[in-house]
């Protein structure tokens, strides 16, 4: 090993408590989600486990944090209410080939072309889910099942150890940083909780955490075609959810620690996680970007902080049930609250009027969008927008000046590129009966991209030969040249000054 990689006693005891620190907030998340999706809270929190310490041993960004998210749950419920848990676990299964797959054929790499307004509403649109999320910790279901807020006595101790929490983890790193303060924060108010022995929701309130290790578990459903058609839609979008959600946290991650993660490894790595939790009675789940942001903001920067949390987990579930759930829910919501906090990118506000207005509208989009729907429509969305916008503004690049050499020929000398989205600016620049009877349109300041590209230029030489006139093409490329039809006898091929770029079609075998 060498001294670069080694870790020093400082540097492991950082990670370690970090990793106890993700551990606790990791509890009542896995069992909020569970439930959610309308399965057993063990089932979240194995998930919990399994994908922590999976993806923290195996994945490609060290110090990321995955376990049993809400956006997958949200996926879930409408599978487990129709069919039961048993396809789910199945679904997962598929969900991890399926994810598995995606790293193998190295698509991960792809992330990179996430525009920056687009990661900016990712990451606010998130922190705002991550902060409604702990609201539901302030509502308490009545005999009959509904549910009501909570107000009064309780409203206010809750508060109050909310607000101590988060004064704690906001003030303490003044002092010293050797301990966590998101750690020090749930001890204390812990404590204070239990000796002076105030009445307030705890983790226990919410559910049981004792359990065995998780067993093997072969899904209970039919191995056939009517299972896979079931399972099939879900397994897409659980693994197309997890998956955006896991790189743009590695990619969020990247900026902050200013390092590079590896995208197809860490695909490997969830789609590793997933299948395993499938046969071990789990739900599966994905990168989470509060407790990677708790884990980050605590210094630490190593695989020993994930797969220090999720044996913590392990252990929480096999050994310390008891005392984990006398633990104030109060206390995990304001630790919540400061990683929502701190998630939120505040900086994007001082962009207005300073970018363009469409990467502002971007921004705002993919953020409404990922709180009130999901959060890979809201990428996929903003993706779209950006990419019409950016053919739009090249679109407008394209450009002509013309002139007419000493022998009377005109010439249009093209800069800009030639897409789908330029062609009729493309073609409304020549004036085909105007022209004299010898026409050159040089290409070699301009570039010719796709298959729109090459009919518009079929169309042009059409518009010259229907009008009894020459046309002459100058500097295109041979690929150009061979897809052209009626424009192909009007090419004048120069090997040595043509360009050998390539042209996106289909045609090309």
């Amino acid at each position: 090993m060498s001294a670069s990689s080694a870790l020093s006693l400082s540097e492991a005891k950082t990670n370690i408590l970090s990793g106890l620190t993700v551990a606790l907030a990791l509890v009542p998340e896995a069992i909020a989600f569970a439930l959610v999706a309308h399965v057993n809270p063990l089932v979240g929190l194995y998930a919990a486990f399994i994908m922590c310490l999976i993806a923290s041993a195996f994945g490609g960004r060290p110090g990321m944090i995955s376990g049993a998210t809400g956006s997958m749950a949200v996926v879930m419920v409408a599978l487990v209410v129709q069919h039961g848990v048993e396809y789910l676990f199945a679904t997962i299964v598929l969900t991890g080939i399926l994810q598995l797959a995606f790293g193998l054929l190295r698509l991960g790499k792809f992330i990179r072309m996430v525009p920056h307004p687009v990661m900016l509403g990712f990451v606010n649109g998130l922190a705002i889910v991550i902060f409604l999320a702990q609201l539901g910790h302030f509502k308490v279901k009545d005999a009959t099942g509904a549910e009501h807020w909570i107000h009064g006595r309780p409203l206010g101790i809750m508060l109050a150890l909310i607000v101590a929490t988060m004064l704690i983890i906001y003030l303490l790193p003044r002092l010293t940083r050797a301990i966590p303060s998101s750690l020090v924060a749930i001890v204390a108010v812990a404590l204070f909780a239990i000796f002076t022995g105030i009445h307030t929701r705890t983790v226990g309130d919410m559910a049981s955490i004792r359990g065995g290790f998780p067993s093997f578990h072969l899904p209970a459903v039919p191995w056939n075609l009517a299972t896979l058609r079931i399972v099939l839609p879900y397994a897409f979008i659980l693994a197309g959810v997890g998956l955006i959600e896991t790189l743009l946290t590695l990619n969020l991650v990247d900026d902050i620690t200013d390092s590079r993660g590896r995208p197809n490894r860490e695909c490997l790595a969830q789609g590793a996680g997933n299948l395993v939790c499938g046969f071990f009675g789990a739900m599966g789940g994905c990168a989470m970007i509060g407790q990677t942001m708790i884990n980050v903001s605590s210094g630490a920067r190593r695989r020993l902080a994930g797969i220090t949390a999720g044996l913590c987990l392990l252990s929480f579930i096999l050994f310390a049930s008891s005392l984990i759930e006398r633990i104030p829910i109060a206390a995990l919501v304001g630790v919540m609250f400061v990683v929502s906090e701190k998630t939120f990118e505040w900086g994007s506000f001082r962009v207005f009027g300073k970018v363009p207005k469409h990467d502002i509208f971007v921004i705002i989009a993919v953020t409404v969008v990922t709180v009130f729907t999901d959060l890979a429509v809201a990428v996929i969305l903003g993706i779209l927008i950006a990419a019409l916008v950016f053919a739009w503004e090249h679109a407008k690049q394209i450009a002509v000046k013309t002139r007419i050499d000493e022998e009377g020929r005109k010439i249009y000398e093209l800069s800009g590129s030639v897409f789908f989205a330029s062609t009729a600016q493309f073609q409304d620049l020549f004036t085909p009966r105007e022209d004299p009877d010898d026409v050159i349109i040089e290409f070699r300041h301009a570039r010719v991209m796709d298959h729109s590209a090459l009919e518009a230029i079929d169309s042009v030489a059409d518009k010259y030969q229907q009008a009894g006139k020459r046309l002459h093409l100058r500097h295109l490329s041979p690929d150009c040249y061979e897809l052209l039809q009626k424009a192909r006898s009007t090419v004048e091929v120069n090997l040595i000054e043509d360009p050998r770029y390539h042209v996106a079609d289909d045609q090309i075998s």
